[in-house]
């Protein structure tokens, strides 16, 4: 679970939903992110203009697999997740995907992808900086 402890923090930032590949809309939004259980899980609290979400992240010894929980008001799912260049990957299905890594600037980014005939494309990405 160290690995991802550059995700621990109280974070600001931008929310931005792509259509397409372009821009539509764009909101605020704060994360707060925190172990809990020991460090054996690493829990994230979202609150965006678009989404609330209360989200699991633990790692699985047995089969050297993170797996990401997410809780939203529609209800609850659970993805594989790996960790490979500074990235944590999380699979939700075999065209879609959401990435985590840290910036230069000490904060961190999340972006979802879907795969669209072949090629990748962004449909949201997260910005925060820490709100300290």
């Amino acid at each position: 679970m160290a690995k991802l402890d550059f995700l621990i923090g109280e974070w600001i930032g931008k929310s931005s939903i792509y259509k397409d590949g372009v821009l539509s809309k764009q909101g605020a939004a704060y994360e707060k992110i925190s172990y809990d259980l020991d460090a054996n899980i690493l829990v994230i609290e979202l609150n965006s203009e678009f989404l609330q979400l209360h989200t699991i992240i633990r790692y699985d010894e047995d089969n050297q697999t993170y797996y990401y929980y997410p809780f939203s008001k529609g209800g609850t799912n659970r993805y594989p997740a790996s960790y490979h260049g500074g990235q944590l990957v999380v699979s939700s299905s075999a065209t879609k995907r959401f990435i985590f890594s840290s910036t230069d600037e000490g904060g961190f980014t999340e972006y979802g992808e879907e795969l669209i005939d072949g090629v990748w494309v962004k449909y949201f990405e997260d910005v925060f900086q820490n709100s300290q």
